[in-house]
């Protein structure tokens, strides 16, 4: 049985269509038939029904999905087993992290990680904490960085930094020249919020006594948005101090700590406790904790 098999099952199971499944896998509809076909030869079952224009699993279909998504992991872990037996790291680094901490933190490190191992694909599953760590848990991710806490008896979590959250105004909002402010204070402004995270956790906790007078105009998905339109003077927003260094060093923006709240996010390197680590992840471990340390050291004798 070829591996594509399943690799198109589970596209189709995931979508619903064989044709979607043939155009995320930049294969004809024909192609995609044929492959399931040979799939339901092989196991003397059919796989799906057709309901109108869409596709529904049988029951032959519904289980072997779990088996097939064993049987693809498996073949990935052979492969960097087998490519664990090289001298230097090669194959893949799969790891888990949301967008801002790939755009903000992550970038150098990879930076160095591939100078030393260029002969090793880094794969990066962007999503948010949660997400990171059921992907983890099924074996889909070597490793992450979360957001802690991280509550999961089968990971081995090190807290790798801590970052205090503040408020990010433009340059010209009138707060800009403030020392610190109250949250009495930032609950005036017009505000710009994600949709959804830790950050936009900590925002309704404590502003949840001023929602009389909250004025949200904004709720967006990713912080470089929030960022541009909070440059652009279209209301403020709390956000990690180290996600908008750039905008501060420009002058386009402020950053100005909160006085009556200690808000802070700190971020922790997980992966798998009852398991090895393929040796490119267990590099990448390594070095994310030896820069860990450096920076304590340093800000220690500081």
């Amino acid at each position: 049985m070829d591996f594509d098999y399943l690799t198109t099952f589970l596209e189709i199971v995931k979508l619903g269509s064989f044709s979607r499944a043939g155009q995320k896998l930049f294969r004809s509809q024909p192609a995609v038939s044929a492959q399931i076909r040979q799939l339901e030869q092989a196991y003397g079952q059919k796989l799906f029904d057709r309901v109108g224009k869409s596709v529904k699993l049988t029951a032959a279909g519904e289980a072997l999905v779990t088996y097939a998504k064993r049987l693809l992991t498996l073949k990935e872990e052979s492969l960097r087993a087998v490519a664990d037996l090289s001298v230097s790291p090669q194959g893949s680094l799969n790891i888990g992290a949301n967008e801002a901490t790939c755009l903000y933190l992550l970038p150098d490190l990879f930076a160095e990680y591939h100078r030393r191992y260029p002969g090793v694909q880094i794969n990066i599953y962007r999503n948010f904490s949660r997400k990171v760590i059921e992907k983890i848990e099924d074996g889909s991710v070597d490793v992450g960085i979360v957001t802690l806490p991280a509550k999961s008896p089968s990971l081995r979590i090190h807290p790798i930094f801590h970052d205090r959250l503040m408020l990010m105004v433009s340059a010209g909002n009138p707060l800009a020249k403030s020392k610190s402010v109250t949250l009495s204070e930032v609950a005036d402004q017009p505000q710009i919020v994600p949709k959804t995270g830790y950050t936009r956790q900590l925002f309704d906790k404590h502003f949840r006594p001023y929602r009389g007078k909250l004025k949200i105009t904004m709720e967006l998905a990713s912080v470089g948005m929030i960022k541009r339109f909070v440059a652009a003077g279209l209301g403020v927003s709390i956000i990690s101090e180290s996600f908008a260094k750039d905008e501060v060093r420009n002058g386009e923006a402020k950053l100005i700590p909160i006085s009556d709240a200690d808000l802070t996010r700190e971020l922790g390197l997980v992966y798998r406790r009852d398991r090895t680590l393929p040796r490119a992840a267990a590099a990448f471990v390594t070095l994310l904790r030896q820069q860990v340390e450096n920076r304590n050291d340093a800000s220690r004798k500081h």
